[in-house]
């Protein structure tokens, strides 16, 4: 089998506007890009490309002129060559390109063998818990309800995005612990809005309160000060969501003692097959990794497959649990009662909404 061809048909994603605590904005039209492989069998690999934040536009020409011209003709299940292959032009190629090529040479093989990707790497568990992850909210009273609306629906966890001002942040907190009682996980997101001084502050707080994990206080290339920070805090702290050298770059926060969770996902780690090593690294030093929400429905299905192959990964993000980043399935991922479960079809096993992308595609680059 050869690869022959691939292509991105680029669509309007069109959404509400809406953003996080630290002013990144989302939404309105973007342009999703639905990449497709084609073999010389007939059988096809897709994924998205792109988010609600930045569209497919952004990252189509990197990837049709330094990535598709070596996949064409190689043999779509040598994976591990290939990917290796496309990391070596994360200079002139976004890695989330290469997680789009990635993602669709696993549908392929999946449907090859007519199974789930998640059975291909190692299927671990069937389920495990949704957390619903916020968006920003412009006062505390809108936080609350949010969480209080989840927590009547029977999830499990929940996590805040907050305002950014440390103050503020542990005014929410507190609010919303009150609010759902101790029988509710709770987590903090900060978004990489603090410096060292804020961030123990706030980290003191919430240990307070009981909160499950403490993730991004900091930005991500202060190592010397996560170190700090995880040697003073007893709340486990996640970081290395965007941590400069993905895969490559996760030893020295390991060595350093610098993070208590690893952090990735298909799209910023570069596909699944970096996110499954990231995890695997992780495990061999009893740690969780614990992955990120993909930008896109089915980044979110790729992340998924993952999440039920590997033993340390916890739980599945939700982000932001308005809903907002959902398009472009038939039928998007179920989460009855804060659960999901493990994809039974081949490949990546959820179907795109093909008359939605016929009806609002713009363009198609090859």
């Amino acid at each position: 089998m050869k690869i022959t061809e691939l292509d991105i048909k680029l669509v309007n994603w069109k959404s509400n506007a809406w953003k996080t605590g630290v002013g990144t904005t989302f939404g309105n039209t973007q342009q999703l890009g639905i990449v497709t492989v084609y073999t010389d069998e007939g059988i096809k690999g897709h994924a998205f490309l792109g988010s609600s934040r930045r569209g497919a536009d952004h990252y189509a020409t990197g990837l049709i002129e330094s990535l598709k011209p070596l996949i064409i003709g190689e043999n779509p299940q040598n994976i591990g060559n290939i990917w290796w292959k496309m990391w070596k032009m994360n200079r002139s190629a976004s890695i989330l390109a290469i997680g789009a090529i990635d993602i669709c040479l696993w549908d392929i093989n999946g449907k090859i063998a007519n199974q789930p990707i998640h059975r291909l790497l190692g299927t671990c568990k069937e389920s495990v818990p949704v957390y619903s992850s916020t968006a920003f909210h412009e006062t505390t009273e809108e936080y609350v309800e949010e969480a209080l609306h989840f927590k009547d629906k029977g999830w499990l966890a929940h996590k805040i995005h907050p305002n950014g001002n440390p103050q503020i942040d542990i005014a929410i907190c507190k609010a919303v612990r009150k609010a759902v009682g101790d029988d509710m996980l709770l987590m903090l997101d900060s978004m990489w809005a603090y410096r060292y001084a804020d961030a123990l502050r706030v980290g003191r707080a919430i240990e307070d309160l009981d909160f499950y994990w403490y993730e991004d206080p900091l930005v991500e290339e202060d190592i010397y000060n996560y170190k700090k920070l995880n040697q003073k805090l007893d709340i486990p702290i996640m970081s290395t969501e965007y941590a400069p050298g993905g895969f490559y770059g996760m030893g020295e926060w390991i060595s350093q003692n610098a993070t208590d969770i690893l952090r990735g996902d298909v799209a910023i780690t570069g596909g699944i097959t970096p996110l499954v090593r990231l995890c695997h690294l992780a495990e061999g030093f009893n740690m969780n990794c614990e992955i990120h929400h993909g930008g896109n429905s089915l980044n979110n299905v790729a992340n998924l497959h993952v999440t039920m192959a590997v033993p340390n990964c916890e739980f599945f993000e939700f982000f932001p649990c308005t809903g907002a980043n959902i398009f472009g399935l038939k039928k998007d991922i179920e989460m009855t009662s804060g659960m999901v479960t493990a994809p039974v079809d081949p490949g990546l096993g959820y179907e795109i909404d093909w008359d939605l992308i016929t009806k609002e595609q713009t363009s198609v680059i090859k």
